[in-house]
């Protein structure tokens, strides 16, 4: 596994990655490594979504036909 190392973090962001690290009771190195992983991993539905919306831009949307109305079903009373 490769490591790394974080110069010249502020005082305030060290105490707070601590006290987050406390109330899911893990490390502080282990609540980094959580936080870092959740930022660069990918959400395929959002993955999903962003190559939907390049499609759509690409191929100039898509238009459905809308279904025609009718008339309202009546109301029966209770």
């Amino acid at each position: 596994m490769a490591q790394i190392l974080i110069r010249n973090l502020p005082d305030d962001i060290k105490e707070g990655l601590r006290r987050r690290a406390e109330r899911h009771s893990r490390s502080v190195e282990a609540e980094a490594r959580e936080i870092l992983s959740a930022a660069v991993t990918v959400d395929p539905v959002l993955a999903w979504l962003d190559g939907s919306e390049q499609l759509r831009r690409e191929h100039g949307g898509l238009d459905l036909p809308q279904p025609g109305r009718t008339a309202a079903r009546p109301v029966v009373p209770l």
